[in-house]
């Protein structure tokens, strides 16, 4: 019985994930704000949340993958609060901000001690079937960095009593821009290779191409909005 939940969990992972790549091309490459980009963005979250849920589930089901449902709850939070963002109306906050600040601190405070464990060369207190060496070590004190950050930036927008201009939009683009970059990594530098052939030998700096990418043209949109007169010229569009 727990066979069939596992595979079929996967198989969910796996459409959710390639359903996430496809809905969120679509969404940068439609023109911002415009209907098509908010259709397609709104399936890219849609999906983002399967995704982090079926992994969510598969790392509790499965033995020595319980860092993957704090990434997993990592990827939830990231869209919906990136959606959070532009549905509220500017210089709003609610009810919605206090949970999702309280979520990401669930999610900070295992990271912060595992990154401390590996930092003082401790055990960690979570096992792994992926060792937390070379680049999963890096990347664990990565995720850490930005995800205490996100924290920081949640607490400063419910202080603040919600976030407006051109702030409220670089937000929701480094979110669902950081939330699309994971996507990317997970599909290329997981999953492709263990759909190929074993004859064929990939190098593994050419599978992380993509996400590099990705992560560009996420920093090229967030310079964009932020530092340029894009959002202005967005507002006399309209």
């Amino acid at each position: 019985m727990l066979s069939s939940l596992t595979e079929g969990l996967r198989f969910l992972h796996v459409l959710a994930g390639t359903s996430a790549l496809l809905a969120g091309v679509v969404a940068l490459a439609a023109r911002k704000g415009s209907r098509p980009h908010r259709i397609w963005g709104t399936l890219f979250v849609g999906a983002m949340v399967g995704m982090g849920l079926s992994a969510d589930v598969l790392a509790v089901v499965i033995p020595d993958q319980l860092p993957n449902l704090l990434i997993g709850t990592f990827c939830i939070y990231l869209v919906v609060t990136s959606l959070q963002t532009v549905r509220h109306a500017q210089g709003e906050s609610g009810f919605a901000e206090k949970v999702c600040l309280a979520a990401i601190l669930c999610v900070g405070v295992p990271f912060a001690v595992l990154s401390f464990q590996l930092a003082a060369g401790r055990q960690p207190f979570l096992a792994s079937a992926t060792p937390f060496e070379g680049p999963v070590r890096v990347a664990m004190f990565i995720f850490t960095s930005i995800i205490w950050l996100c924290a920081l930036g949640d607490a400063r927008v419910i202080w603040r009593g919600g976030i407006s201009g051109a702030r409220r939009i670089g937000r929701h683009l480094w979110r669902m821009g950081l939330a699309f970059t994971l996507a990317v990594g997970s599909g290329f530098t997981n999953g492709l290779p263990r759909l190929l052939p074993d004859t064929l030998q990939i190098p593994l700096w050419l599978l992380f191409v993509p996400q590099l990418m990705a992560l560009a043209l996420v920093c090229y949109w967030g310079f964009r909005v932020r530092f340029t007169a894009w959002y202005d010229r967005q507002l006399l569009s309209l």
